[in-house]
């Protein structure tokens, strides 16, 4: 067996953001083999019957391990651990795969406090990664015959109920643990933290190439990793913009909502939790997929970026996302009643208030208002948002022109937002309104409780065949002071140009805004987080019947 890596520091961690730790390992445990059905071609496999209750367990047992093991898979050799109660019997299992960038030693903390609740625990390094073999399969069929081993070296070689074992990971982990669920029906319960569900989506949102997370995720993949021609090939298309139609073909057949029948035909209990600013993977993906699932489930949003919500959890801290997942698999794993199933099944946490529960995503707005975007004042060159949508009015902005308006950096700009409760914050005046447009609604008496996903209709003159607009929404003080509350691009592809309506749906959010303060909608041309498609020294005309939609609860 080769030694682990020793310790490596780094920044580029998706998940943690921080500091790698790897130890020697002893030898390797036998293991056996699964051999699972082609990616895709498998049928819906019938539903299982309800788990047996077991018995309530002690709050802490004593525990075995780290065990440090090599599963075999019949091709690459992958690295895990295992912990476990130390006392004879039969326990439900947990299956742990490691986030993008990260190995098995990840979830140390986490699958020590559930082996002392009474389960099985199983982490292991997906291939291609750090010293488990192979190529990085990015969650294609090679990674989900690798997680059925696993869950079969699992049964075969520890105390695990066969009947009663789980999934559970972040980010990359996550995405693997979901996709798991359609294809092996023993995954009786999901925990996804920070983890897709639409891949094409996360690449290519409202057509616009994401330009930070995919570059993130490269250097990792090279630094840490094998990526092998397949992901190199796909990644350089990607950054390239060529092959479209082949990437997006990759990365649905990597995406959990490709297999949603399957999913629900195995009626796994499924737990997603994000992050409203989470800038691998938005939100809205997760609302869709949430929707279209049938059996027990549970959406919960916080504020935050990528893998920050549940980072003080991975150290060791406790955590409200961890605690969650506990509850979860002691709830539809352990047989115990921990009260989850009763509750709402959307939990949300918006920036500025208290968490709230939802029966369904659609409950979280009981309305939605229209503001209509107005002509440009010539004295400060804001426009009006709100009442009617206005006619006969235009603003021109340049497309090659950035602005201090903008998305911020990749993991550390929403990031903080996870610990301060705080949006991220621009002063609106140095907005330079040559390169922006800028409307500003005018200020409430009463605060405005923004639940859902707000919608911006921009009827646009002139264009080119491509293009691509950024739009932010923000909270403006009466100091000038903006706080972020939710953006995203969007970019039209045509074969012609001229006039064209433009809808984007804005990444969901929760946020109320105070009395006093001004709803802001600012639009332009660039931002860092993302490739644009517009053609240098040229213009975009916004015009009139423009609108935002508000949801309001």
């Amino acid at each position: 067996m080769a030694p682990r890596r020793f310790p490596l520091p780094t920044a580029l961690l998706v998940a943690l953001a921080g500091t790698v730790l790897t130890i020697a390992a002893p030898a390797p445990a036998a293991a056996t083999t699964h051999a699972a059905a082609a990616f895709g071609a498998a049928a819906p496999l019938p539903a299982t019957a309800p788990l047996p209750a077991s018995p309530v367990r002690a709050a802490s047992v004593a525990t075995t391990g780290p065990r440090f093991v090599d599963i075999p898979t019949g091709g690459p050799v992958l690295k895990a651990n295992v912990v476990a109660p130390a006392a004879a019997g039969r326990y439900p299992a947990v299956v742990l795969p490691s986030s993008w960038g990260l190995n098995d030693l990840e979830y140390l903390a986490q699958a020590k406090i559930l082996a002392a609740r009474g389960y099985v625990v199983v982490s292991y390094t997906p291939r291609g990664w750090w010293f488990s073999g192979g190529e990085i399969n990015t969650a294609g069929p090679a990674d989900m015959a690798d997680l059925s081993t696993v869950i079969d070296w699992t049964i075969a070689n520890t105390a695990t109920d066969p009947a009663r074992i789980g999934a559970a990971g972040i980010s990359y982990g996550a995405g693997l643990s979901l996709l798991g669920s359609a294809f092996d029906r023993r995954i009786r319960a999901v925990a996804m933290m920070s983890g897709w569900t639409d891949l094409s989506h996360s690449l290519y949102a409202d057509s616009t190439r994401h330009r930070q997370a995919p570059g993130l995720l490269k250097v990792a993949a090279d630094l840490l990793g094998n990526p092998g021609p397949e992901l190199t090939g796909k990644l350089g298309d990607f950054a390239a913009n060529r092959n479209v139609d082949e990437v997006l073909a990759w990365s649905r057949t990597r995406s959990a909502a490709t297999y949603v029948d399957a999913i629900n035909a195995n009626r796994p209990a499924v737990l997603m939790a994000n992050a409203w600013g989470d800038s691998f993977f938005p939100p809205n993906q997760l609302v869709d997929f949430f929707g279209r699932l049938t059996g027990p489930k549970r959406l919960e949003l916080r504020p935050g970026d990528h893998a920050i919500a549940e980072l003080t959890g991975i150290l060791g801290l406790d955590n409200e996302v961890w605690t969650g997942v506990f509850r979860w698999f002691d709830q539809y794993l352990a047989g115990v009643d921990t009260g989850i199933a009763a509750e709402p099944p959307v939990l949300i946490k918006p920036y500025n208030a208290g968490t709230e529960g939802y029966a369904a995503w659609g409950a979280l707005n009981a309305s939605t208002r229209r503001y209509g975007l107005g002509q440009i004042r010539k004295l400060d060159g804001t426009g009006l948002l709100g009442g009617a949508p206005s006619t006969g009015w235009t603003k021109t902005i340049p497309t090659d022109a950035n602005t201090t308006a903008d998305g911020g950096a990749v993991l550390i700009t929403n990031g903080l937002a996870a610990f301060t409760g705080q949006q991220p914050k621009i002063w609106l005046p140095t907005v330079s309104r040559a390169r922006a447009g800028v409307w500003a609604a005018a200020r409430p008496a009463t605060p405005q409780r923004i639940r859902g996903i707000p919608k911006l209709h921009l009827e646009l003159s002139g264009t080119a065949p491509r293009g691509t607009l950024v739009a932010y929404l923000y909270d403006l003080d009466a100091l000038g002071n903006a706080g972020l509350i939710t953006h995203a691009p969007t970019t039209w592809l045509g074969t012609a140009g001229g006039d064209r309506s433009v809808d984007l749906a804005l990444p969901a959010t929760a946020f109320d805004l105070p009395a006093g303060h001004s709803l802001t909608l600012v639009v332009d041309t660039v931002d860092p987080l993302y490739y644009d498609e517009n053609a240098p020294n040229d213009t975009v005309t916004i015009g009139g019947g423009s609108y935002l939609d508000l949801p309001l609860k």
